[in-house]
């Protein structure tokens, strides 16, 4: 998963992808299809603006100075990502899922654009449990496949306290939609009671910045630490329940609405 702070701060662009791991089959590492598509779209959104590109409107037109970078839309940032990678010559084969979110700052407009097959990778808004229904990129020429212009495209205003999730199917097939609100509402009181001892699990080890990007070394505000416990107690949540047999999974509903037979939970990378 990447995350992007666009220009001038005007906001962040979130981008997750997950190969389709059909590949192996065909001796293609479907990781490097995924790694590739996120890499590029970070190469692009970096340079761009959430919004229109920030002018002084009281100036005339030839006194303005150029502005650096452009707006840049979730769909023009996969289909640019999706031009990256086809140019890639390490990348033989392959195909990816894919959802890129920007978040406007000043707005608070969040749109987003997403490409898969049905339930395998999406983002929710807790407040709205808003899922876009769906069809994955290929590399192979002749392959039928969607392009990034027949990606679902989604848009709607936060408002203060939204929580915005981005996951993939290791998620989704395990947690329920229910469960998924409980940990955050969960975590979310814990801190309201006592913020500074809230010590829900072992935190994940911490993202690398890419080159070039900031790192700060100031102390992480309460709100970015409630917001990493919520990652955190989620994706522990979920390996539980990967390897729990006993439970009733998303998956295995989905399963037996097919009228196939699965029990428990779906391990997944």
């Amino acid at each position: 998963m990447r995350e992007i702070k666009m220009r001038n701060k005007s906001g962040i662009s979130l981008g997750v992808a997950d190969g389709v791991g059909g590949w192996v089959e065909s001796g293609v590492d479907p990781s490097v299809f995924s790694q590739a598509l996120m890499y590029h779209a970070h190469r692009y959104s970096k340079l761009a603006w959430v919004g229109e590109p920030e002018i002084d409107p009281t100036q005339e037109y030839e006194e303005r100075e150029e502005v650096e970078g452009w707006e840049l839309k979730p769909e023009e940032c996969l289909e640019l990502a999706l031009g990256g990678v086809l140019r890639e010559r390490q990348v033989v084969a392959g195909s990816s899922t894919a959802c890129i979110v920007n978040l406007n700052a000043s707005s608070g407009v969040l749109r987003a654009a997403k490409s898969m097959p049905f339930r395998e990778l999406t983002f929710v808004s807790l407040r709205q449990l808003a899922k876009i229904p769906t069809s994955p990129f290929s590399r192979y020429e002749d392959a039928e496949s969607d392009s990034p212009k027949d990606a679902d495209l989604y848009e709607t205003r936060l408002r203060d306290g939204d929580i915005v999730i981005l996951y993939t199917d290791g998620l989704s097939d395990n947690v329920f939609m229910s469960e998924l609100a409980a940990i955050c509402s969960f975590v979310s009181r814990q801190f309201t009671v006592s913020p500074p001892s809230m010590n829900l699990i072992a935190p994940l080890p911490p993202i690398s910045e890419p080159e070039g990007e900031d790192d700060s070394s100031s102390p992480p505000a309460v709100e970015d630490v409630e917001v990493q416990a919520m990652a955190d107690r989620i994706v522990h949540y979920a390996q539980k329940c990967m390897f729990n047999k006993q439970r009733q999974s998303p998956f295995e509903r989905a399963a037996a609405r097919e009228g196939l037979f699965y029990r428990g939970g779906k391990p997944d990378e």
